[in-house]
């Protein structure tokens, strides 16, 4: 059983329709808009469970359906997630709220709420939605950089703890990705530098890591990896490049 969050659009709509091909796999599909949510439901035979995450009461509500309906989770993919771009001192503190709730509050209690389940059968994969914002930090983007930065810790703290458990962990960290995700948070994408990458490939790289269990992280594109080492090793050098070429 997979269980799909985000899935009414973007990534989560496309990681959906990937596992749906495949063919072996039982859907779970969690979307706020009910009425997209029900038509990739419908071409993949997913079963819709409609909720707004961020009030945390419906994260719980939703683990437990969720829970109940499969008898357990074999993988999650946590991929709802919502954005907010200009300099922090104009952010309205609701967005702050509802940021931190979606991108990460929310994350942490269904993995929390799910986890004990899988560790119990000895089985089980989380896909965590990070980001490149998370791993090196974007101009005007401090609160979802902030968010997407915790879950990368998140999953390295889960990695140690769950060693040995049968249980693993994927981080995925793309960079621009092709979906409604910017024309929702009211602001176009900035950067020149990264080429969005259609929804589809984060989806196809999602679906490998989960059947081959064999990725913990995953940049898209992979070249990614580099910048974000080199802020690890020599972040004032990153800073001055970034300053510079943006």
């Amino acid at each position: 059983m997979v269980l799909v969050t985000g899935a009414s659009s973007g990534i989560g709509a496309a990681v959906a329709t990937r596992f749906a091909v495949d063919g072996c796999w039982q859907l779970l599909l969690h979307g706020r808009d009910k009425e997209r949510l029900s038509q990739v439901a419908a071409r993949t035979g997913g079963t819709v469970l409609n909720a707004d995450l961020t009030d945390p009461v419906n994260a719980d509500h939703l683990a437990r359906t969720a829970v109940e309906a499969a008898g357990g989770v074999d993988v999650l993919v946590a991929a709802a997630g919502i954005g907010w771009a200009g300099r922090f001192v104009s952010i309205p503190l609701p967005a702050i709220d509802e940021v931190l709730a979606v991108d990460l509050a929310s994350v942490v209690r269904l993995v929390r709420l799910l986890l004990p389940r899988m560790v119990e059968r000895r089985r089980g994969r989380i896909v965590l939605m990070g980001s490149i914002a998370g791993a090196v930090g974007v101009e005007d983007e401090a609160v979802y950089s902030a968010a997407k930065a915790a879950l990368g810790a998140f999953a390295d703290s889960l990695r140690y703890e769950l060693r040995g458990s049968g249980v693993e962990i994927c981080l995925v960290l793309p960079g621009v990705v092709d979906t409604p995700f910017f024309v929702r948070r009211g602001t176009p994408c900035r950067n020149t530098v990264l080429k969005p990458v259609p929804a589809e490939q984060v989806a196809e790289a999602i679906w490998r890591a989960v059947v081959r269990r064999n990725r913990s992280e995953l940049f898209i594109p992979r070249w990614l990896r580099l910048p974000a080492r080199i802020h690890g090793v020599a972040p004032a050098v990153f800073r001055r490049l970034a300053e510079r070429f943006g």
